[in-house]
């Protein structure tokens, strides 16, 4: 007789059990049912603790979430599918051996029976109450901020940063990367496993690309709080600039943005905001990822008339003939959130809120440079910048320096802050990395309003997209 024999008709002589007992026993006596039970047990253990203690907010870390809400849950689910899988290898083994059980029977006039199920359906509703709980809040931990900011931490620090600091800092990263739908969930979860991926291998790029082409057409996600119809009327905004040479009398330049939208007297669009109108559609075509060549300009008037406006001297590589885009908020606004500084802007802010004292003699123009010295990583920035700054200073006058020595470090802690808040050497992110085609700052690298009001973009009849500043702006009165 086999050791398997002796070992069933032991188990008989310790007295009669039912189906229902053998596979009860089977999970405590087989290696895989004890693995299942363990499993199941520790899991859920460990996500209710988990999730206690995230609600009362006692530990603030990112993986301890993730545990929480998508490991555990998923050694739960393994754990109780490995009990029936443990019980029916066991069932296969008796008939291997030839030993005889009765088939499985639920005879509710017997209670045993009845307390067996009622049990039965306790543990399946406490399961399935504990995976809806953890569930529901690991979807919204998916969906958070923090999740996307902090879980990637080296990857996403750039763009969280900003983030935090940016208008748009109460709102979900979702709400406008994905927006609301079953549809466009369901693509941005499968495109992040290909992000998970590429982060886990080490393929991502760096610096991370502007998603524009990816990106939810702004209809669906901006123009949930921003509506176009609703734009109407000027706004003064000014632009204030030292120079080396003086650094106490700033220059102030004011202008009056043509905000533009429909006209509330003639019901018209116009104004910057008319390239949005819903009565207007504007298409073009670049020749580059960034945007930053522009070769064909298609324009859709309400009166339904169409007119295409090219520029010649600019030829589209033949993978892109066919990629045209519908103009929407993102191709003037397209770091809305994700806004990063320019040296000369926080050394010009420094100097007009105190944080660097004017009264010191080039200060700004060192200024600049320890900002813009190019560091190997952000932690020798901060070893080396006010030493940095402290020694240019030094070469103007030693006196100096004694004289502000505190102002001195005051000044490195603004500009260390500055650069912490906008430079990442090890994701290549720099001064200008992701520049913005709002107004037209930039116009020499391509960027901006000028990518199409050149006066070079022609349609047959010859007229141009005019450049002509009144379109946009004008003196504030």
């Amino acid at each position: 007789m086999s050791d398997a024999e002796n070992k069933y008709q032991s188990e008989e002589a310790e007295g009669q059990r039912t189906p229902w007992g053998h596979i009860i026993r089977g999970m405590w006596r087989s290696p895989l049912g004890l693995l299942g039970v363990s499993i199941t047990t520790v899991s859920i253990t460990l996500m209710v603790v988990g999730l206690v203690i995230d609600m009362l907010g006692l530990v603030e870390n990112p993986y301890a979430a993730i545990a929480t809400y998508l490991v555990l849950p998923g050694g739960m689910i393994t754990g109780l599918l490995l009990i029936p899988v443990a019980a029916y290898l066991r069932r296969r083994e008796f008939h291997k051996h030839g030993i005889s059980r009765e088939h499985l029977k639920i005879n509710l006039s017997d209670h045993k029976h009845r307390r067996f199920v009622i049990a039965l359906i306790v543990l399946t509703v406490v399961n399935f109450a504990i995976l809806a709980i953890v569930g529901y809040e690991g979807y919204h931990f998916t969906e958070s901020p923090y999740f996307c900011g902090v879980v990637c931490h080296d990857v996403m620090a750039p763009e969280y940063t900003a983030y935090q600091r940016s208008p748009h800092s109460k709102v979900k990263c979702v709400e406008c990367h994905i927006g609301p739908g079953a549809e466009w969930f369901v693509q941005a979860k499968i495109s992040g496993l290909r992000q998970v991926a590429a982060v886990m291998t080490g393929t991502f790029s760096r610096p991370i690309p502007a998603p524009v082409s990816h990106l939810r057409p702004a209809r669906d996600t901006c123009e949930q709080c921003h509506w176009p119809e609703k734009f109407h009327g000027k706004k003064v905004k000014s632009f204030t600039h030292f120079t080396n040479e003086d650094q106490v009398n700033p220059e102030v330049v004011e202008i009056a943005l043509h905000i533009g939208g429909r006209n509330r007297h003639s019901g018209a669009f116009e104004g910057i905001h008319w390239h949005v109108s819903k009565d207007v559609e504007v298409r073009y075509l670049a020749a580059d990822d960034k945007r930053t060549q522009i070769a064909r300009v298609k324009v859709k008037r309400p009166d339904g008339s169409e007119e295409e406006f090219v520029k010649s001297d600019i030829e589209v590589p033949a993978e892109r003939e066919g990629m045209w885009r519908t103009m929407d908020c993102i191709d003037c606004h397209n770091r809305p959130t994700h806004v990063y500084d320019m040296p000369e802007d926080r050394v010009d802010f420094g100097l007009l809120s105190d944080k660097i004292n004017p009264a010191i003699p080039g200060i700004r123009e060192d200024s600049l440079a320890v900002l813009t010295k190019e560091y190997a990583s952000r932690d020798e920035a901060e070893a080396m910048m006010a030493d940095e700054l402290r020694a240019l200073q030094t070469q103007r006058s030693e006196e100096q320096v004694v004289k502000y020595g505190e102002d001195i470090n005051k000044a490195a802690a603004y500009l260390l802050e500055a650069y912490l808040g906008n430079i990442w050497p090890k994701m290549n992110v720099t001064w200008g990395t992701y520049k913005g085609h709002l107004g037209h700052q930039d116009a020499d690298d391509g960027y901006g309003c000028w990518r199409c009001h050149d006066e070079e973009h022609q349609s047959e009849s010859g007229k141009t997209i005019t450049q002509d500043c009144s379109l946009c702006h004008d003196e504030p009165k």
